[in-house]
């Protein structure tokens, strides 16, 4: 198993949770990005950086992820792509990307994206918060509790 990061728009406090537990439980941990990313010196971390651009981090992600690899990753349409392969995509809020929900999350961003299209202040994401945090490892902690 392998943990890719979609390590743009990643907060620092959930790169931080992946560097310990890459290191307790000897994951491999890859952050992939299109701005240069300072990772601690490790054998299980790795830091990818691919060329500017709206997608690029998506493509090299998508182009390497193999079925049963969890990937950390904000992006709904990223999610519903590595769910197709076979990936297992965890927002850093530590909820799940899944096939029963990933159609839903499509719809209800498309629908987002159209007010904010014509206008209507949508607001934005809730602050990322402690509770988010810790949601985030406790759901990350029992995956890999159940894949062992």
């Amino acid at each position: 198993m392998h943990i890719w990061v979609d390590a743009d728009a990643c907060p620092a406090v959930i790169r931080d949770i992946l560097f310990r537990l890459a290191e307790r439980r000897q994951l491999e941990v890859t952050l992939v990005a299109n701005q240069l990313i300072r990772v601690p010196g490790s054998r299980f971390i790795r830091a990818l950086q691919v060329p500017k651009g709206a997608d690029a981090a998506d493509a090299e992600i998508l182009a390497r992820v193999q079925p049963g690899d969890i990937v950390v990753t904000g992006d709904i349409p990223l999610a519903s792509l590595v769910l197709e392969k076979g990936g297992l995509p965890l927002n850093p809020r530590g909820e799940w990307y899944t096939r029963d929900t990933i159609a839903q999350q499509l719809t209800m961003r498309a629908f987002m994206e159209e007010l904010r299209g014509s206008g209507v202040d949508t607001g934005g994401p809730a602050a990322f918060s402690h509770a988010d945090r810790q949601r985030f490892a406790n759901a990350l902690d029992r995956e890999l509790a159940r894949s062992r």
